[in-house]
C-alpha cells in the first residue's frame, strides 16, 4: 500500500501517541525530494532534473509590514516538486493505472502533479483567467461562470442493486439516486470527451493524514487552475515514490466544459451533473466549473467511508487548531458562521480549517489546504487569511478593480458577482501551522452558529446530551432576500453542521460522537457570531472580538470559572460574566430594548428547534428530544 508521506510519518507518531487528551506535539522532517521534477516523453524512461523553480518576482513574498511574520512558504513550495510531463502518442499509458482502468488513451501530452510555478505559468498561458495584484503576491483569480457554489440538485448516487452502498446510503433529498445506466452512459461521454483532448491534466493526490485511513485520490481535469485547486485543497505527494504504481482508492473525471444534454432522458434535475459510482470508485462531473465540487466531493465519500471502518472513525464538517500544550479544539459550524476565520488564531497551531477525522489514535486533516470566503476580507478582522492570499493562493469569482497602472486589485466587498468569492491555498500559507496534521482527542468542541434572530447568547455550555441535540440540529440562519427588502430572519437546520455532505443517516454520525464524548471527556459549547440587541434589522451582528473573547475563555478553561445561569426554554448555561464581553450582551434578553419581543422571538425560534427536531425521533439509540428546547 502507498502512503503519502505525511501519513508514513504519521505511522510512528501514531504509535507513540498518549492515548490520553493531549497529545504529543511532534515535528514533521522536511521532504528529501528538494526541487525535482520530470519531464517524460514517449518511449522515455522516467528521468529526474534539478529544477528549483524561483517566486515570481513583482510582489516579495516576505514584506516589510511591522507585525507579519517571517514567512518559510516558500521552502514548501519548493519542496512540491514531483512535477511529470508524458509526451506522445503513448503518454496516456505512462501513467500507472490511467487506460487499463479509465480508458482515457487519446491525449498525447499529460501533465502530472505540476510544481506551484508551473501551474501558474499554465494558467497564465492557457488565459484560464487573471492575474490580481494581490497585497502579498500575484495570485492567479478565476470566474466559474454561473455556478459560484455546488449545485446540490444536481448531485447523484448511483443505486447499485445488491450493493453495500444501496443498503447503507441515505437516500432523498441530499443523495439523489440514479441508475447505473445513466452512469455509464455520462461516463462513456467524459471518456470520449477526454480522448479528444490533446492536453490532460492529471493530479494524483492525497485525503486524510492518518495512515489507517488515508485515501488515494485521482483527479482527470481539462484545465490547469483546477488542477492547481486540488493540489491546493488536498495532501500532496512528496516523493516520486509515491507516485510510482499509483492505485487510486477513487478517481473523479471534471468534464465541466460539457453538459448533459440528455438529462430529461436521464431522469436528472438539470444539463449539469454529479454523479458518483461507489462501487466503480468513479465520479463524473459535467456543466459545472466551480472548483468546491471536486473537494465537497470526496468529503462526502469520506463521510460513507469512515464511519464503516472497523473501528467505526467519526468524519466531521469543522475545523480543528491546537495549542502548545497539546490540547486540540474542533470548530463545527456551516457557511458564515466563523469556523475559518476563528480557528485561525495567532495563539494556536491551525490543522484545518473545514473536513476531519476522529478515531481512536486522535483527530486528523483530510486535507493540505483551506478554502475560505472573502466577503468582507481585511487584513484588521482575518489577518491570517488575507496574509495567506499571495502566489499559489487560487481566488475563486472575486471581483478586480482596476487601477491607472493596469494592475488588478482584488475587492473583497464587491460581492456583485456573488457573495461566495473564495480563495484556496495551501496550509503552508498559514503561519504556524500543525504540520503533523493529527493531534490527539480534542478538549473542546465548538458548535458555531449565526443566530439572525438574536435570540442565542454569544457563548454557552452545554451537557452531554445538549451536545447531541444541537450537533443533530445544526442551526444556523440567514437573511433571504435583502435585495429586495425582506428582513425576514430565515432559520437553517443541518444535521451535524453540514447534512449537504452526510451520506448515512445523521443519527449514525451523533452516535459515534457520543462515543466518543463518553470515552474522552471533551467539553462542548455553542457560540453565537450573529445578532445580538434585535434580530436582523434591529440588532446588530457580534463584534469579531467579541466572538474571538468566547472561544479564547473556552480554550484557556477561564469560562469554567464563571458563573452560569440556567437558561430557562432551551437548558444550556449562560455564563454570567467573561473578560472583554459586555454582561448584557452575555445575556440576549438584557440586550433588547423591547423585552416582549424578545420573548416571541425566542419561543418563535425553540418552537422551530422542536418542530426541526420531529424527523429524528426513534431513529438513534438514544432519545435526543429531550435535550432539546422545552417550551
Amino acid at each position: 500500500m502507498i502512503l503519502s508521506a505525511t501519513a508514513a510519518r504519521n505511522v510512528q507518531r501514531i504509535l507513540l501517541r498518549s492515548r490520553g487528551a493531549a497529545g504529543t506535539n511532534y515535528r514533521t522532517i522536511s521532504s528529501k525530494n528538494w526541487g525535482k521534477s520530470s519531464i517524460v516523453k514517449e518511449n522515455a524512461s522516467i528521468t529526474l532534473s534539478q529544477n528549483i523553480f524561483p517566486l515570481p518576482t513583482k510582489h516579495h513574498q516576505i514584506r516589510e509590514k511591522t507585525t507579519v511574520p517571517i514567512d518559510f512558504s516558500a521552502d514548501e513550495r519548493s519542496s512540491y516538486n514531483v512535477s511529470q510531463t508524458f509526451i506522445g502518442p503513448s503518454a496516456c499509458e505512462s501513467v500507472p493505472n490511467f487506460v487499463s482502468k479509465l480508458g482515457i488513451s487519446g491525449p498525447t501530452t499529460i501533465y502530472r502533479n505540476l510544481t506551484y510555478q508551473e501551474l501558474y505559468d499554465h494558467t497564465v498561458e492557457n488565459n484560464e483567467g487573471k492575474v490580481a495584484n494581490a497585497e502579498y503576491g500575484d495570485t492567479f483569480t478565476v470566474d466559474t461562470g454561473k455556478f459560484t457554489g455546488r449545485s446540490p440538485k444536481d448531485k447523484w448516487l448511483v443505486k447499485n442493486s445488491g450493493s453495500d452502498s444501496e443498503a447503507n446510503i441515505d437516500w432523498g433529498d441530499v443523495n439523489q439516486a440514479t441508475t447505473p445506466e445513466v452512469f455509464d452512459e455520462l461516463y462513456e461521454k467524459a471518456v470520449a470527451h477526454f480522448d479528444s483532448l490533446e492536453k490532460v491534466y492529471v493530479a494524483d493526490v492525497f485525503c486524510g493524514a492518518n495512515p489507517k485511513s488515508q485515501k488515494k485520490i485521482r483527479f482527470v481535469h481539462e484545465l490547469a487552475w483546477q488542477q492547481h485547486f486540488v493540489t491546493n485543497m488536498f495532501i500532496r505527494p512528496e516523493s516520486s515514490e509515491e507516485l510510482e504504481g499509483f492505485d487510486p482508492d477513487f478517481t473523479v473525471i471534471n468534464a465541466c466544459s460539457l453538459v448533459n444534454e440528455d438529462w430529461k432522458r436521464h431522469n436528472l434535475n438539470s444539463d449539469t451533473a454529479v454523479v458518483f459510482n461507489l462501487e466503480k470508485k468513479t465520479a463524473v462531473i459535467f456543466g459545472t466549473w466551480y472548483g468546491g465540487e471536486n473537494k465537497k466531493g470526496i468529503f462526502s465519500l469520506m463521510h460513507y467511508w469512515l464511519p464503516l471502518a472497523d473501528p467505526p472513525q467519526l468524519s466531521m464538517h469543522c475545523s480543528a487548531n491546537v495549542g502548545k500544550n497539546g490540547d486540540s479544539a474542533l470548530f463545527f459550524g456551516l457557511s458564515g458562521t466563523g469556523k475559518t476565520t476563528l480557528s485561525c488564531d495567532p495563539h494556536r497551531a491551525l490543522i484545518g480549517d473545514d473536513e476531519h477525522g476522529w478515531d481512536e489514535d486522535g483527530i486528523f486533516n483530510f486535507e493540505g489546504g483551506c478554502y475560505a470566503k472573502t466577503i468582507n476580507l481585511s487584513e484588521k478582522t482575518e489577518p491570517e487569511i488575507y496574509r495567506a492570499i499571495k502566489t499559489d493562493a487560487l481566488l475563486e469569482n472575486v471581483a478586480l478593480k482596476e487601477q491607472p497602472d493596469g494592475k488588478l486589485i482584488p475587492d473583497y466587498f464587491d460581492v456583485s458577482k456573488t457573495q461566495n468569492g473564495r480563495v484556496s491555498y495551501p496550509i503552508f500559507h498559514i503561519p504556524g501551522y500543525h504540520e503533523e496534521q493529527i493531534a490527539g482527542h480534542p478538549k473542546n468542541i465548538i458548535f458555531l452558529t449565526c443566530d439572525a434572530f438574536g435570540v442565542l447568547p454569544p457563548v454557552s455550555k452545554l451537557s452531554p446530551g445538549q451536545t447531541m441535540y444541537h450537533f443533530l440540529s445544526g442551526y444556523t440562519a440567514k437573511v433571504a432576500g435583502t435585495e429586495r427588502g425582506i428582513t425576514e430572519p430565515t432559520a437553517t437546520f443541518s444535521a451535524g453542521f453540514g447534512a449537504a455532505f452526510l451520506t448515512l443517516h445523521p443519527t449514525q454520525y451523533a452516535d459515534l460522537l457520543q462515543e466518543k464524548l463518553v470515552s474522552h471527556g471533551s467539553s462542548a459549547f455553542l457560540v453565537n457570531t450573529g445578532w445580538s440587541g434585535g434580530a436582523y434589522g434591529v440588532g446588530e451582528r457580534m463584534s469579531i472580538q467579541v466572538s474571538r473573547s468566547c472561544i479564547a475563555a473556552i480554550l484557556d478553561g477561564s469560562i469554567h470559572d464563571s458563573e452560569f445561569k440556567t437558561d430557562d426554554i432551551f437548558g444550556f448555561s449562560i455564563p454570567t460574566s467573561l473578560p472583554n464581553v459586555d454582561h448584557n450582551v452575555l445575556q440576549p434578553r438584557n440586550a433588547w430594548e423591547d423585552k416582549d419581543a424578545y420573548d416571541v422571538t425566542k419561543t418563535k425560534l425553540a418552537s422551530m428547534y422542536v418542530e426541526n427536531f420531529k424527523k429524528f425521533l426513534g431513529k438513534s439509540t438514544v432519545d435526543y428530544a429531550e435535550f432539546g428546547p422545552q417550551i
